[in-house]
């Protein structure tokens, strides 16, 4: 029943040849490069930011972090125990991304732009959140319309997502001070001579 829902929400969504070209560009634009806004964001929060509130920002990279680690192990476990081909690997639909035959169960890309969105919603500002969580879903829905993946890769994306940034803040509500500091620590000896210049936050 499920595998079936699936197949027809994969249906749905799939782009076809007769699909426009500014969608399939499009598509293709968000499918690839808009997911590397996530991680250029949280470099800029770690190295600039208003005095006042450089060390919540890093304390929130730090956690997004731990949170990506872990989501990432998760999906790697899963996909292992749940393993599950492709769209284009079982000939159904049209697939307009090259992309390995490997397993797609859950999606990557899904996990970790959705692991960002969550970090931000969680520990950085709701609008913040919002926007990476328009973001994800739409890489998510531009993986599926290319051929990649099933909706259900998102689906699964989204609640490893969720178990890796519970697993972050517990693991900073045990640990985080310490990490915290020697973290800074060593951005302040590596970063020596950008802080002295004021090229970056202290």
């Amino acid at each position: 029943m499920l595998e079936e829902l699936n197949r027809s929400w994969f249906l749905l969504i799939n782009a076809t040849p007769n699909s426009a070209g500014w969608m399939l560009d499009s598509a293709q634009y968000i499918a690839r490069d808009l997911i590397l806004v996530m991680p250029a964001l949280v470099v800029i929060l770690w190295l600039w930011g208003r005095k006042h509130e450089v060390s919540a920002q890093r304390q929130m990279v730090l956690k997004t972090a731990i949170a990506l680690v872990a989501s990432l192990a998760i999906s790697w476990c899963m996909g292992h125990l749940f393993p599950h081909a492709r769209p284009f690997a079982i000939g159904l639909g049209h697939n307009f991304l090259y992309h390995a035959p490997d397993n797609s169960f859950p999606s990557d890309h899904g996990t970790t732009s959705f692991t960002f969105a969550l970090a931000f919603l969680f520990w950085h500002r709701l609008w913040s959140g919002a926007l990476l969580m328009a973001a994800a879903v739409a890489i998510a829905w531009s993986r599926v319309y290319l051929g990649v993946h099933w909706p259900m890769d998102m689906v699964g994306a989204l609640f490893t997502s969720l178990c890796g940034c519970l697993i972050a803040q517990l693991i900073w509500n045990q640990w985080g001070s310490v990490l915290y500091q020697r973290i800074s620590q060593l951005y302040r000896y590596c970063f020596a001579m950008p802080i002295r210049k004021g090229w970056v936050r202290n």
